[in-house]
């Protein structure tokens, strides 16, 4: 009995030596999820500049590309190690063709594993999206084609194939599609592919024992966050420059990580366009946000012999500490050092009016839809192969209302049109988000309302997709359906596509705020 008071000590000390221990090991995780690469790069390898692939004219007219998806061996930092590319080692050609084109795209799986080609940021027929119902089995070939519709635009190709998609993303399946127009290619901007006019792919990548590592962090709750920055696949990169101005194709090539970037002297550039093409006017800022698959043009001015560090602060991720903290949220990146001649060819000013942006009518919308992403969810429901969300009228305006319902960073992107962003939290668009686009970062628990005109594909048996580009949610299962139907008509039966295993069968389809017209 004597030893009772002892034992209870001992056991109360135990308890507080473990707490003690707990908080120091949360602390020091807490610490240590923190990325400051700030002045840490070389900048010693030139940056590699996808090559430009501008396809043939067939005896129809069609302009005619090739790409092949295969295995490879290319350098992410550390030396070679297994990657995927189109065309090559990692990544793919640049593909570049002109609105009102007919084009067809042969490729060709080399892959030990089932692809597909997705368009994203296109209007066209489902079809040919390269959606998860289109894949393309190890040694199948397919040629989807299609007449190009839209502005002058920096669109991007990726795999789409449903649970697969983050894993042969981050493997290093990915491209650049550009659209020229004649409105565009008016405009004294810089223009010529790898001189002046740049791509820039942003990709974060994790190793371990010298290979690619794909885990997740599984404190981020978002995929994987890298904490190595490569650029078109070249790490610690630099550009030599040539001339007064650069256009700077930004692509957020990752999985999961939204980057803010700026320079590090914090100069002022031009963003000239987002998603969906050139803005009305440019707009003049020190910081652009990206979320996975967002894209941005902006043109940056440099003086003879300077150098000008593009870099990623920590972006306003609009969730809880938390979530911000292990989603990348607090990381501060160097991405590319650009560095000017001692001469420099002349370019003209950025003019202060660029194309007209037609404005969509909200008094136009048949319907108005409204999805909220939280978990693994869209309106509580998971992706299921065999379920149509919902079936839009062809050719219709519609306004979908979306918010982010967690404190997990989600964005939102939609399958063949381009929307415009008619209202954040009830006020209007900053002018990032004031031209077309296809891909939105939302913050939680504010609502983004989205206007688009869906294009004249009717198909009611093969869907479209709608989801969270975070893309370790999408294949969790943050996606749904729709088809594009002839006015009356119903949806399809989709039964009779495989569903490769991946189908979740737990819900209904998506909300209404009125029933379509």
């Amino acid at each position: 009995m004597r030893r009772i008071p002892i034992l209870i000590a001992s056991a109360l000390a135990l308890v507080l030596l473990g707490g003690a221990a707990l908080a120091g090991a949360g602390a020091w995780t807490w610490q240590r999820a923190v990325l400051d690469t700030t002045g840490q790069l070389a900048f010693d390898q030139p940056l590699a500049i996808p090559p430009l692939l501008e396809g043939e004219l067939d005896d129809d007219g069609h302009r005619v590309f090739d790409l092949a998806a295969g295995v490879g061996q290319h350098d992410l930092g550390g030396g070679p190690m297994e990657t995927w590319g189109y065309n090559g080692d990692y990544l793919g050609p640049t593909l570049r063709a002109s609105r009102g084109e007919q084009v067809t795209v042969n490729i060709d799986n080399q892959l030990p594993d089932p692809t597909t080609v997705h368009w994203h940021g296109m209007g066209l027929p489902a079809a040919m999206d390269g959606g998860p119902h289109t894949a393309i089995g190890p040694g199948e070939s397919a040629a989807p084609s299609w007449r190009i519709d839209q502005p002058a635009a920096t669109l991007w190709y990726h795999p789409h194939p449903h649970g697969e998609t983050e894993q042969q993303v981050y493997r290093g399946l990915a491209g650049l599609f550009l659209i020229e127009d004649e409105p565009g290619a008016a405009l004294p901007l810089p223009d010529e592919y790898g001189v002046d006019d740049i791509p820039v792919v942003v990709q974060d990548k994790q190793f371990d024992d010298g290979e690619l590592d794909a885990s997740a962090n599984f404190l981020s709750g978002v995929g994987i966050l890298g904490d190595s920055i490569v650029v078109n696949g070249t790490p610690s990169p630099y550009l030599d420059v040539t001339t007064e101005r650069v256009r700077l194709r930004l692509l957020n090539g990752s999985t999961a990580r939204s980057y803010d970037f700026g320079f590090a002297d914090d100069r002022r550039f031009a963003l000239i366009g987002t998603d969906g093409g050139l803005l009305s006017e440019p707009h003049h800022t020190t910081r652009v946000m990206l979320s996975p698959g967002e894209r941005a043009e902006l043109v940056v001015e440099l003086a003879p012999a300077e150098t000008a560090t593009l870099r990623s602060y920590p972006p306003e991720l609009g969730v809880n500490a938390y979530g911000s903290r292990f989603g990348g949220g607090d990381d501060t990146l160097d991405i590319l050092q650009l560095r000017a001649a001692d001469q420099l060819a002349p370019r003209p000013e950025v003019p202060t009016d660029l194309v007209e942006v037609p404005r969509l009518d909200p008094a136009e919308a048949v319907a108005t839809r409204s999805l909220q992403l939280g978990g693994s969810h869209i309106n509580g429901q998971r992706m299921d192969m065999s379920r149509i969300d919902f079936a839009v009228t062809a050719g219709s305006v519609e306004v979908w209302r979306v918010q982010n319902a967690d404190g997990t960073p989600h964005n939102f992107h939609i399958h063949d049109v381009q929307f415009q962003v008619l209202s954040v939290g009830g006020a209007g668009p900053p002018p990032e988000l004031a031209g077309w686009k296809d891909t939105v970062y939302l913050p939680a628990g504010v609502s983004f309302e989205l206007i688009a005109r869906f294009s004249d594909y009717p198909d009611p048996d093969i869907p479209y997709m709608f989801h969270c580009h975070l893309l370790r949610h999408e294949d969790d299962g943050m996606m749904g359906q729709f088809v594009l139907v002839e006015e009356g008509q119903s949806a399809g039966d989709l039964d009779q596509h495989e569903d490769h295993g991946h189908g979740h069968h737990d819900g209904h389809g998506a909300n209404h705020d009125h029933d379509q017209q």
